[in-house]
């Protein structure tokens, strides 16, 4: 999948799961190696299920290969590059700078256009 992962086990569900491992409640804060693995766990194991889904998609629903790969897109998007975000970022700015005559943008966006993402 990628490595911008939405699945996130919150911290409340990793007390509860290490609690019930040790037999016993668990609270205050947790260490990062425990938030790390039961968060790559989750991970995993949401990526095993997704992939298991495009599966079934191929083969009992006959889906063509691009679309358990856009499905596959859907469910675990690629974050923005730092060009999108930076021109995103640029649009709200300009609205603003527009509205009061300040200064034009023209060149910062034609420059950030042509960076490759």
């Amino acid at each position: 999948m990628t490595n911008q992962h939405p699945i996130t086990p919150l911290p409340e569900l990793v007390q509860q799961w290490i609690g019930n491992y040790y037999g016993c409640p668990v609270s205050g804060e947790l260490a990062g190696v425990e938030t790390a693995i039961a968060t790559h766990a989750a991970q995993w194991g949401a990526d095993q299920e997704l992939l298991a889904c495009g599966n079934y998609l191929k083969q009992c629903v006959a889906w063509e290969e691009e679309d358990v790969i856009e499905f596959y897109n859907y469910r675990r998007p690629k974050p923005s590059s730092l060009k999108e975000q930076a021109l995103a970022q640029l649009s709200s700015v300009e609205t603003d700078l527009r509205r009061h005559g300040i200064i034009n943008t023209d060149y910062i966006r034609r420059a950030l256009e042509q960076l490759d993402d």
